[in-house]
């Protein structure tokens, strides 16, 4: 069983990793982002997961840049006074997009319930419009917007070939939800490949995904 949802937005930027201080956005969305969208709608940590299986381009790939005054400190104990931290970043980022994601949910081993019951649930909140956080693509500030999805009925996947490398699956082990209070980041890797606007995705435990050491 799947859900689908179809997304769409005035902006997205899929960071890629190299771009520490410029941002750059990958041509597509990462499985992390779309698992980040998923889960702003619904999300139970401690019953389920969401694996992304599918992702589907709707509009065609188009890049916008503009230059964004940031600070370049964090917030901590310190008030942060803007006109003496002020910096002028770059961003590359994607504009006018559209996404149809195809997703399960994977009950963990603690879960009691039956998995119809974590769908059902899952598609009354999409149907309805609700979300605990107003979902994103990418950054806060661009804003995502979401209904139920179709795939027979909706509108076709762009009709182009893409093979995009090494890409960023995900920043956190999926199969750990323990609550911290410091995050405990994982990295995976895939490698993408988009056929006619479709790219599949591998499932999380699948060889095809490249799991390395925790990053702190």
């Amino acid at each position: 069983m799947e859900i689908v949802l179809e997304v769409w937005g005035d902006f997205a930027c899929f960071s890629q990793l190299q771009g520490k201080v410029e941002r750059l956005s990958f041509p597509v969305p990462t499985p992390s982002a779309v698992r980040g969208i998923l889960s702003s709608i619904y999300s139970k940590p401690a019953e389920f997961f969401w694996q992304v299986n599918r992702i589907e381009v709707l509009n065609p790939i188009r890049y916008i840049s503009f230059k964004r005054n940031e600070v370049k400190s964090k917030v901590k104990d310190k008030p942060i006074f803007t006109d003496e931290d002020r910096t002028q970043r770059q961003t590359v980022a994607l504009r006018d997009v559209r996404y149809r994601f195809a997703a399960s949910i994977c009950p963990r081993d603690a879960f009691t319930g039956t998995t119809a019951q974590l769908y059902g649930q899952a598609l009354r909140r999409i149907r309805t419009g609700k979300a605990f956080m107003q979902p994103s693509l990418g950054l806060r500030e661009f804003v995502a917007y979401f209904q139920e999805g179709d795939s027979e009925n909706g509108p076709p996947p762009i009709p182009v070939d893409m093979d995009l490398g090494l890409m960023v699956y995900d920043i956190f082990d999926l199969h750990d939800y323990e609550i911290r209070k410091k995050a405990r980041p994982q990295l995976s890797l895939y490698h993408c490949v988009m056929r006619q606007g479709v790219i599949q995705v591998p499932p999380y435990d699948s060889p095809e995904v490249l799991k390395g050491a925790g990053l702190c």
